[in-house]
């Protein structure tokens, strides 16, 4: 698979239903030679017009549950959510 295929499908929280946007980018281990996380931008809105919020989701491999043509399937509740805001200023 492709960097530009995950880049067309819609990722959607299983937990609560919701669409959390496409994937932009990937965190990947080179030592390792694997996908470490998939990265999906924020948008916020303001007066009707979507403007970039600046933030991104990272969601870890683990996380992801299922691959399909359309959609990737992925579990986030709000633990998870934290623990991986925390993880995104570490890095900061």
């Amino acid at each position: 698979m492709k960097i530009s295929d995950f880049q067309t499908k819609d990722v959607i929280n299983i937990v609560d239903g919701k669409k959390l946007g496409q994937v932009s980018d990937l965190e990947l281990d080179l030592r390792q030679g694997r996908i470490d996380a998939i990265v999906i931008p924020q948008y916020t809105r303001f007066l009707g017009v979507f403007g970039n919020g600046g933030t991104e989701v990272v969601i870890p491999w683990r996380n992801i549950v299922k691959i399909g043509a359309d959609v990737v399937l992925v579990r986030m509740d709000e633990s998870n959510k934290k623990l991986e805001d925390e993880d995104l200023h570490a890095r900061s």
